[in-house]
Protein backbone atom coordinates (compact mmCIF):
# COMPACT_ATOMS: atom_id res chain seq x y z
CA UNK A 1 0.00 0.00 0.00
CA UNK A 2 1.36 3.36 -1.00
CA UNK A 3 0.44 7.01 1.10
CA UNK A 4 -2.15 7.72 -2.12
CA UNK A 5 -4.06 4.23 -1.50
CA UNK A 6 -3.68 4.83 2.35
CA UNK A 7 -5.06 8.41 2.22
CA UNK A 8 -7.81 7.27 0.16
CA UNK A 9 -8.45 4.00 2.92
CA UNK A 10 -8.80 6.27 5.79
CA UNK A 11 -10.34 9.34 3.85
CA UNK A 12 -8.06 12.10 4.02
CA UNK A 13 -5.78 14.31 1.97
CA UNK A 14 -1.69 12.89 1.43
CA UNK A 15 -0.62 15.45 3.20
CA UNK A 16 -2.33 14.98 6.63
CA UNK A 17 -1.51 11.31 6.70
CA UNK A 18 2.35 12.26 5.46
CA UNK A 19 1.60 15.39 8.26
CA UNK A 20 0.17 12.69 10.69
CA UNK A 21 2.64 9.97 10.04
CA UNK A 22 5.30 12.68 10.86
CA UNK A 23 4.12 14.20 14.60
CA UNK A 24 3.49 17.29 12.93
CA UNK A 25 1.92 18.98 15.89
CA UNK A 26 -0.85 21.08 13.90
CA UNK A 27 -2.39 17.64 13.19
CA UNK A 28 -4.37 16.37 16.40
CA UNK A 29 -4.00 13.79 18.65
CA UNK A 30 -6.88 12.05 17.47
CA UNK A 31 -6.21 11.77 13.81
CA UNK A 32 -2.04 10.92 14.05
CA UNK A 33 -3.70 7.78 16.46
CA UNK A 34 -6.10 6.83 14.11
CA UNK A 35 -3.28 7.19 10.70
CA UNK A 36 -0.50 5.52 12.60
CA UNK A 37 -2.62 2.40 13.93
CA UNK A 38 -4.21 2.04 10.21
CA UNK A 39 -0.67 2.59 8.80
CA UNK A 40 0.73 -0.29 11.14
CA UNK A 41 -2.77 -2.85 10.08
CA UNK A 42 -1.99 -2.55 7.14
CA UNK A 43 1.39 -2.68 7.12
CA UNK A 44 2.00 0.27 5.36
CA UNK A 45 5.53 1.75 4.88
CA UNK A 46 6.47 4.75 3.83
CA UNK A 47 9.28 5.61 1.24
CA UNK A 48 12.68 6.99 3.17
CA UNK A 49 13.52 9.09 0.26
CA UNK A 50 10.35 10.07 -0.80
CA UNK A 51 9.53 11.13 3.54
CA UNK A 52 12.85 13.32 3.30
CA UNK A 53 11.83 14.75 0.62
CA UNK A 54 8.38 15.88 1.35
CA UNK A 55 9.86 16.55 4.90
CA UNK A 56 12.90 18.36 4.51
CA UNK A 57 14.45 15.87 7.22
CA UNK A 58 16.92 13.30 6.83
CA UNK A 59 15.35 11.08 8.95
CA UNK A 60 19.05 10.69 11.10
CA UNK A 61 19.78 11.71 14.75
CA UNK A 62 23.06 11.68 16.17
CA UNK A 63 25.18 11.20 19.46
CA UNK A 64 28.45 12.52 19.25
CA UNK A 65 30.70 11.47 22.30
CA UNK A 66 34.53 12.27 22.28
CA UNK A 67 36.73 9.51 21.28
CA UNK A 68 38.89 9.31 24.24
CA UNK A 69 36.64 8.50 26.83
CA UNK A 70 35.74 5.50 25.33
CA UNK A 71 32.12 5.51 25.73
CA UNK A 72 31.78 2.11 24.07
CA UNK A 73 33.27 -0.21 26.38
CA UNK A 74 31.03 2.01 28.74
CA UNK A 75 28.40 -0.72 29.92
CA UNK A 76 25.92 2.85 31.32
CA UNK A 77 26.53 4.46 28.19
CA UNK A 78 25.66 1.30 25.96
CA UNK A 79 22.66 0.22 28.32
CA UNK A 80 21.48 4.03 27.33
CA UNK A 81 22.29 3.40 24.03
CA UNK A 82 19.80 0.72 23.27
CA UNK A 83 17.19 2.44 25.24
CA UNK A 84 17.59 5.25 22.73
CA UNK A 85 18.04 2.66 19.33
CA UNK A 86 14.67 0.79 20.61
CA UNK A 87 12.06 4.35 20.69
CA UNK A 88 14.07 5.46 17.03
CA UNK A 89 13.44 2.11 15.57
CA UNK A 90 9.73 2.03 16.21
CA UNK A 91 9.59 5.51 14.47
CA UNK A 92 11.64 4.49 11.65
CA UNK A 93 14.28 6.97 12.51
CA UNK A 94 18.02 6.29 11.98
CA UNK A 95 20.64 6.87 14.95
CA UNK A 96 24.31 7.47 14.21
CA UNK A 97 27.14 7.64 16.38
CA UNK A 98 30.06 10.19 15.91
CA UNK A 99 33.44 9.56 17.81
CA UNK A 100 35.64 12.51 17.72
CA UNK A 101 38.72 14.13 19.78
CA UNK A 102 37.39 16.15 22.47
CA UNK A 103 39.25 18.85 21.09
CA UNK A 104 37.11 18.87 17.65
CA UNK A 105 33.51 18.27 19.49
CA UNK A 106 32.04 21.19 19.05
CA UNK A 107 33.04 21.55 15.44
CA UNK A 108 31.87 18.02 14.63
CA UNK A 109 28.19 19.34 15.71
CA UNK A 110 28.87 22.73 13.23
CA UNK A 111 29.77 20.54 10.71
CA UNK A 112 26.64 18.05 10.97
CA UNK A 113 24.50 21.12 11.29
CA UNK A 114 26.24 23.15 7.88
CA UNK A 115 25.94 19.64 6.13
CA UNK A 116 22.08 19.52 6.83
CA UNK A 117 23.19 15.87 7.89
CA UNK A 118 21.12 15.03 10.73
CA UNK A 119 18.03 16.44 12.23
CA UNK A 120 18.64 16.56 16.11
CA UNK A 121 20.94 15.35 18.67
CA UNK A 122 20.78 13.50 22.09
CA UNK A 123 23.44 15.34 24.58
CA UNK A 124 25.44 13.23 27.30
CA UNK A 125 27.05 13.44 30.23
CA UNK A 126 27.11 16.89 30.51
CA UNK A 127 29.34 19.07 32.54
CA UNK A 128 28.32 21.53 35.25
CA UNK A 129 28.72 24.15 32.84
CA UNK A 130 28.55 22.82 29.06
CA UNK A 131 29.65 24.71 26.19
CA UNK A 132 27.27 22.24 23.95
CA UNK A 133 24.30 23.42 25.59
CA UNK A 134 25.20 27.28 24.35
CA UNK A 135 26.55 25.84 20.59
CA UNK A 136 23.56 23.81 19.75
CA UNK A 137 21.38 26.52 20.60
CA UNK A 138 22.68 29.41 18.97
CA UNK A 139 22.54 27.16 15.76
CA UNK A 140 18.68 26.52 16.29
CA UNK A 141 18.85 22.58 16.16
CA UNK A 142 16.54 20.66 18.12
CA UNK A 143 18.19 18.56 20.95
CA UNK A 144 17.72 17.13 23.98
CA UNK A 145 20.26 16.82 27.16
CA UNK A 146 20.96 13.46 29.42
CA UNK A 147 21.03 15.50 32.28
CA UNK A 148 21.04 19.16 33.43
CA UNK A 149 23.61 22.12 33.20
CA UNK A 150 24.17 25.76 34.25
CA UNK A 151 23.23 27.78 31.45
CA UNK A 152 20.54 30.62 30.55
CA UNK A 153 20.22 28.65 27.46
CA UNK A 154 16.83 27.07 26.40
CA UNK A 155 16.96 23.31 26.70
CA UNK A 156 15.15 20.39 26.67
CA UNK A 157 16.12 17.59 29.06
CA UNK A 158 15.44 14.72 30.87
CA UNK A 159 16.95 13.92 34.32
CA UNK A 160 16.91 12.37 37.04
CA UNK A 161 16.53 13.29 41.04
CA UNK A 162 20.45 13.04 41.86
CA UNK A 163 20.38 15.16 44.75
CA UNK A 164 17.07 13.83 45.96
CA UNK A 165 18.06 10.22 45.52
CA UNK A 166 21.60 10.75 47.71
CA UNK A 167 20.11 12.48 50.22
CA UNK A 168 17.36 10.59 50.86
CA UNK A 169 20.25 7.48 50.61
CA UNK A 170 22.65 9.73 53.29
CA UNK A 171 19.97 10.45 55.77
CA UNK A 172 18.69 6.43 55.54
CA UNK A 173 22.47 6.11 56.96
CA UNK A 174 22.68 8.99 59.04
CA UNK A 175 19.53 7.06 60.88
CA UNK A 176 21.28 3.97 61.13
CA UNK A 177 23.78 5.57 63.33
CA UNK A 178 26.47 6.30 60.80
CA UNK A 179 28.28 9.29 60.91
CA UNK A 180 31.19 8.49 58.92
CA UNK A 181 30.07 8.01 55.56
CA UNK A 182 32.14 7.85 52.33
CA UNK A 183 31.12 9.10 48.94
CA UNK A 184 32.55 7.33 46.13
CA UNK A 185 31.48 9.45 43.15
CA UNK A 186 32.00 10.06 39.31
CA UNK A 187 34.16 12.97 37.71
CA UNK A 188 33.52 16.04 39.66
CA UNK A 189 33.02 18.47 36.76
CA UNK A 190 29.97 16.52 36.10
CA UNK A 191 26.85 17.59 36.58
CA UNK A 192 25.41 14.41 38.18
CA UNK A 193 28.22 14.18 39.98
CA UNK A 194 28.01 17.68 41.81
CA UNK A 195 24.14 16.88 42.33
CA UNK A 196 24.90 13.90 44.09
CA UNK A 197 27.44 15.70 46.50
CA UNK A 198 25.03 18.18 47.11
CA UNK A 199 22.12 15.45 48.35
CA UNK A 200 24.96 13.68 50.88
CA UNK A 201 26.37 17.00 51.89
CA UNK A 202 22.38 18.56 52.49
CA UNK A 203 21.75 15.75 54.65
CA UNK A 204 24.80 15.45 56.70
CA UNK A 205 24.49 19.31 57.24
CA UNK A 206 20.75 18.79 58.45
CA UNK A 207 21.54 15.97 61.21
CA UNK A 208 24.52 18.61 62.05
CA UNK A 209 27.34 16.45 60.84
CA UNK A 210 30.40 17.93 59.60
CA UNK A 211 31.63 16.60 56.10
CA UNK A 212 35.09 15.02 56.46
CA UNK A 213 36.60 15.93 52.93
CA UNK A 214 38.84 13.17 52.78
CA UNK A 215 35.62 10.71 52.70
CA UNK A 216 34.50 12.05 49.28
CA UNK A 217 36.59 10.62 46.10
CA UNK A 218 35.39 11.81 42.89
CA UNK A 219 36.95 9.35 40.26
CA UNK A 220 35.71 7.28 37.00
CA UNK A 221 33.04 4.24 37.68
CA UNK A 222 34.72 1.26 37.15
CA UNK A 223 35.02 -1.68 39.65
CA UNK A 224 38.75 -1.13 39.89
CA UNK A 225 38.64 2.19 40.84
CA UNK A 226 36.03 1.44 43.19
CA UNK A 227 38.09 -1.36 44.31
CA UNK A 228 41.04 0.75 44.87
CA UNK A 229 39.73 4.00 46.53
CA UNK A 230 37.36 1.82 48.68
CA UNK A 231 40.38 0.11 50.02
CA UNK A 232 41.92 3.67 50.81
CA UNK A 233 38.97 4.46 52.80
CA UNK A 234 38.69 1.86 54.21
CA UNK A 235 42.15 1.67 55.28
CA UNK A 236 41.71 5.39 57.05
CA UNK A 237 42.57 4.96 61.01
CA UNK A 238 39.16 6.39 61.46
CA UNK A 239 37.48 4.17 58.52
CA UNK A 240 33.90 4.83 57.20
CA UNK A 241 31.42 2.89 58.55
CA UNK A 242 29.33 3.37 55.27
CA UNK A 243 30.36 4.04 51.64
CA UNK A 244 27.33 5.36 49.53
CA UNK A 245 28.49 4.82 45.02
CA UNK A 246 27.54 6.67 42.48
CA UNK A 247 27.06 3.10 40.75
CA UNK A 248 27.02 -0.66 41.07
CA UNK A 249 30.47 -0.85 39.50
CA UNK A 250 31.86 1.07 42.15
CA UNK A 251 29.98 -1.08 44.80
CA UNK A 252 31.63 -4.32 43.45
CA UNK A 253 34.90 -2.90 43.89
CA UNK A 254 34.00 -1.66 47.31
CA UNK A 255 32.41 -5.41 48.07
CA UNK A 256 35.75 -6.67 47.47
CA UNK A 257 37.83 -4.21 48.92
CA UNK A 258 35.70 -4.90 52.31
CA UNK A 259 36.59 -8.79 52.13
CA UNK A 260 40.11 -8.20 51.69
CA UNK A 261 40.14 -6.03 54.92
CA UNK A 262 38.59 -8.51 56.87
CA UNK A 263 35.01 -6.53 57.21
CA UNK A 264 31.81 -7.72 56.95
CA UNK A 265 29.24 -6.04 54.42
CA UNK A 266 26.03 -4.71 56.61
CA UNK A 267 28.35 -5.26 59.66
CA UNK A 268 30.57 -3.88 59.74
CA UNK A 269 30.45 -1.37 56.83
CA UNK A 270 27.07 -0.58 54.89
CA UNK A 271 27.16 -0.03 51.18
CA UNK A 272 24.12 1.84 49.16
CA UNK A 273 25.00 2.57 45.36
CA UNK A 274 23.29 4.01 42.87
CA UNK A 275 21.97 1.42 39.99
CA UNK A 276 20.89 2.05 36.35
CA UNK A 277 19.20 -1.28 36.06
CA UNK A 278 22.26 -2.83 34.21
CA UNK A 279 21.09 -6.28 33.11
CA UNK A 280 24.29 -8.02 33.57
CA UNK A 281 24.88 -6.28 36.86
CA UNK A 282 21.97 -7.14 39.25
CA UNK A 283 22.23 -5.20 42.81
CA UNK A 284 19.94 -8.22 44.66
CA UNK A 285 22.34 -11.16 43.41
CA UNK A 286 25.42 -9.55 44.98
CA UNK A 287 25.79 -11.16 48.60
CA UNK A 288 24.85 -9.60 50.48
CA UNK A 289 21.81 -8.13 48.52
CA UNK A 290 22.86 -4.39 47.75
CA UNK A 291 20.46 -1.52 48.84
CA UNK A 292 20.29 0.86 45.77
CA UNK A 293 18.85 3.83 44.69
CA UNK A 294 17.31 2.88 41.48
CA UNK A 295 16.38 4.91 37.84
CA UNK A 296 17.21 2.24 34.99
CA UNK A 297 19.16 3.83 32.59
CA UNK A 298 17.45 2.20 29.24
CA UNK A 299 13.99 3.65 30.20
CA UNK A 300 15.75 6.69 30.04
CA UNK A 301 17.30 6.43 27.00
CA UNK A 302 13.99 4.93 25.38
CA UNK A 303 12.22 8.01 26.93
CA UNK A 304 15.37 10.68 26.07
CA UNK A 305 14.74 9.65 21.92
CA UNK A 306 10.80 10.59 22.25
CA UNK A 307 11.98 14.02 24.02
CA UNK A 308 13.75 14.57 20.60
CA UNK A 309 11.19 13.34 18.50
CA UNK A 310 9.10 16.08 20.10
CA UNK A 311 11.67 18.75 19.61
CA UNK A 312 11.81 17.81 16.26
CA UNK A 313 8.50 18.09 15.52
CA UNK A 314 8.40 21.47 16.99
CA UNK A 315 7.49 21.46 20.23
CA UNK A 316 9.42 23.99 22.38
CA UNK A 317 12.04 22.88 24.72
CA UNK A 318 10.43 24.68 27.31
CA UNK A 319 7.40 22.05 27.26
CA UNK A 320 10.49 19.14 27.27
CA UNK A 321 11.73 19.09 30.69
CA UNK A 322 11.64 16.19 32.98
CA UNK A 323 13.08 14.83 36.56
CA UNK A 324 12.16 11.56 37.14
CA UNK A 325 11.74 10.65 40.81
CA UNK A 326 14.43 7.80 42.15
CA UNK A 327 13.19 4.99 44.25
CA UNK A 328 15.60 3.60 47.38
CA UNK A 329 15.22 0.11 47.96
CA UNK A 330 16.54 -1.66 51.53
CA UNK A 331 18.83 -4.89 51.41
CA UNK A 332 20.85 -6.54 53.75
CA UNK A 333 23.96 -4.39 52.81
CA UNK A 334 22.98 -2.09 55.18
CA UNK A 335 23.04 -2.02 58.73
CA UNK A 336 22.85 -0.40 62.02
CA UNK A 337 25.94 1.22 63.20
CA UNK A 338 27.38 -0.95 65.74
CA UNK A 339 28.95 0.61 68.71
Amino acid sequence: MNLKELAAHLGLSQTTVSRALNGYPEVSEATRTRVREAAERLEYRPNAAARRLATGRTGTVAIIFPSERSLLLDPHFLDFLAGVAEKLADDDVELTLRATRRNDELETYRRLVRNRRVDGFIVSSPLIEDERVRLLSDLDVPFVLHGRTDTQAPYAYLDIDNEGAFRRATELLVDLGHRRIGLLNGKRELNFARDREAGYLAALAAHGIAPDPGLIVNAAMTEEIGYRNASALLARPQRPTALLAASVLLAFGAYRAARDLGLVIGKDVSVIAHDDGLPFLKAETLDPPLATTVSPIRAGGYRLAELLLARINGNPPEDLREVAPVDLVFRASIGRMLT
